[in-house]
């Protein structure tokens, strides 16, 4: 008898997780398309890391525009641009510009121009916690990596259940570090200039360029 109650248990549980799963998959579905649907986006975020053991704990403010593949973030007192073909680096404090030849394919890497759809490959997901934050419902999605040499234990993705956009992505290192991402103010279909994207010389003539490729 104790054998079939184990059995039945073992079912529900496996049915209650699939389920669970069925409805991360058809929210991260959801908020791929409403992304998707935005000629651009503009973002005002807040970062923070933190790691206890290390006694580390940073914020940091930024903003990013971006566009299919292009972008163009503001991050720590730097300026990145990506084009779309190359990747343009601006360090006003050191007067220097580094050009390269941007490499945004790594599944790993959260960049800029995914980082509203990153989790579409290289996870599994799991339904987790709802919050309510500041009358806001935020729906979690728990993501694991599913590359044994990726340094992250595990992904939180914090989606606002009403209108379906990102609200937050807390990443939770191996060692114990900790990253948020918080989206302050979110953008759509703002009007740009049609050089937004292009890396001007002319507005840097005492900075030293560098050619990496």
């Amino acid at each position: 008898m104790n054998k079939i109650l184990s059995i039945a248990i073992l079912f529900l549980v496996t049915v209650t997780a699939n389920a669970q799963d069925k409805k991360a998959k058809e929210l991260l579905d959801q908020v791929t398309a409403k992304i998707k649907s935005y000629n651009n986006i503009t973002i005002d975020f807040k970062y923070t890391l933190t790691n206890s053991k290390e006694n580390i704990n940073k914020d940091s403010k930024g903003n990013v525009i971006i566009q299919g593949n292009k972008y163009v973030l503001n991050f720590m007192g730097v300026t990145k641009i990506f084009d779309g073909k190359k990747s343009y680096t601006i360090v006003p404090e050191d007067e220097e510009v580094t050009i390269s030849n941007a490499n945004d394919g790594d599944e790993k890497n959260i960049t800029p121009s995914k980082m509203l759809t990153f989790f579409s490959n290289g996870y599994k997901y799991a339904w987790d916690i709802l919050q309510d934050v500041k009358g806001r419902k935020i729906q979690y999605i728990k993501l694991t990596p599913t590359n044994a040499k990726d340094q992250r234990k595990e992904v939180l993705l914090g989606i606002d259940s009403q209108t379906k956009h990102i609200y937050n992505v807390i990443e939770i290192g191996k060692n114990g570090t900790r990253t948020t991402l918080t989206v302050n103010s979110f953008k759509t279909n703002q009007p740009l200039s049609k050089n937004q994207f292009t890396f001007a010389a002319s507005k840097y003539p005492n900075y030293y360029i560098n050619k990496l490729d």
